[in-house]
């Protein structure tokens, strides 16, 4: 065993598992949910949890060029707020967030897969969770190769969505749209704001990242950019395509655009629903593996997870620990209950996150990449806001 990682990643690879983490399945339900509040301008909910998302990764990029290792956003909080205790604390909700997003999305995943194919569930979950663990033992450069290959199946099927809703006829309340409700496209776009999620684990491959100081901000901003851009397209031929009480209620929304227009019973779009899974549960694994490494060097108490395989380069028993537990959550917890854990975790950590680069900024002022002081301010108040509102929905 050793106690570092392998440098094995370049742009190209880092930015497309930010796409992969952030486009996931969600987007193949979430659009119905935020047509239904939003109506015709949910590609303007899109656009606006992009922009409330920015600052967040803004402050994300500067603190990956100050502190580049695997532990991430605790390494962040740790030096930024001068509190230990408290960065340790962040890395383990960092680990528990990934672990229970990737146990939803497991399950979620074999729901789409067992509707087109008739296997038991149970299998299902442990054959394919057995798989990706061995994929992220395997090594990171197989892992991220095979995320990317995940990525583009999805973004062909989003691409076919979009096709789909830009060629068929536009249905009446997108040619003769009310007027903006605002109150409406707001609540859409919090809503939205859980699809941006994932550009954070952007961080925790610091380590094994060529030139991170270079690399992985501009990783972070490509793939919010490039997330937000789908995010819109596919928003915008959803609401042009489907009337939108049919794209509200539907529990298979992108499924449903491709049968209004081209007929059929999108059964494809049910297997890269499959795939969009399958690269969100070892992303996750991948991130939260890296952060129980990154976190062993830090703190003695979990120096046992601070292991490199001597062959594979990888944290073969946080690897083996997360992958274990993401399948035990996956078979026996609901996916409602593990996706809100997932977002409250989270939210709570980038305004923490926020907060300490505001602090660090005050003492150290330059950075290899720098934002202004205003935008880790107005991500904190944006997280906030986020936290509170996800947590008055609860």
């Amino acid at each position: 065993m050793a106690d570092m990682l392998k440098r094995r990643i370049g742009l190209g690879l880092l930015t497309a598992y930010g796409v992969g983490v952030m486009v996931g399945a969600g987007i193949y339900v979430l659009v119905g949910a935020v047509a239904g509040t939003a109506g015709v301008w949910a590609p303007v909910s899109f656009l606006t949890a992009g922009l409330i998302a920015a600052p967040t990764a803004l402050s994300y990029a500067e603190f990956s060029t100050r502190i580049p290792e695997a532990a991430g956003e605790a390494a962040f909080v740790a030096q930024g707020l001068k509190r230990p205790a408290l960065g340790l604390l962040v890395g383990l909700a960092i680990v528990a967030a990934g672990t229970v997003s990737a146990a939803a999305v497991l399950r979620g995943g074999v729901g789409y897969l067992t509707s087109v194919v008739d296997l038991p569930a149970l299998w299902a979950i442990v054959g394919l969770g057995a798989m990706l663990a061995a994929v992220a033992v395997a090594g990171v450069l197989e892992s991220l190769a095979l995320a990317a290959l995940f990525t583009v199946i999805e973004i062909i099927g989003l691409g076919l969505v979009i096709w789909a809703g830009a060629t068929g006829a536009a249905g009446a309340e997108f040619v003769a749209p009310a007027a903006p409700v605002w109150t409406g496209i707001t609540a859409g776009a919090v809503l939205a704001f859980f699809a941006f999620i994932g550009f954070e684990d952007i961080v925790n491959m610091a380590e094994e990242v060529e030139n991170p100081a270079r690399t992985l901000p501009r990783a972070i901003l490509l793939s919010m950019a490039i997330t937000t851009v789908i995010y819109i397209l596919v928003a915008w031929a959803a609401v042009r395509a489907v009337p939108l009480a049919q794209l509200a209620a539907s529990e298979r929304p992108l499924a449903l655009v491709w049968q209004v227009v081209r007929g059929g019973d999108a059964r494809f779009l049910a297997l890269i629903a499959v795939v969009a899974a399958l690269n969100g549960v070892l992303a996750q694994i991948v991130m939260a593996a890296r952060v129980l490494f990154g976190l062993g060097r830090r703190h003695a108490v979990l120096g046992i997870f601070h292991k490199a395989h001597a062959r594979f380069g990888t944290p073969v028993l946080a690897t083996v620990l997360v992958s274990g537990v993401v399948v035990l959550g996956a078979v026996s917890l609901p996916v409602a209950a593990l996706a809100e854990t997932t977002s409250t975790i989270l939210l709570a950590v980038f305004a923490t996150v926020n907060a300490a680069l505001i602090m660090e900024k005050r003492r150290t002022p330059d950075a290899p990449f720098r934002v202004p002081v205003a935008v880790p301010a107005v991500g904190l108040i944006a997280a906030l806001g986020a936290l509170a509102l996800n947590l008055g929905a609860a």
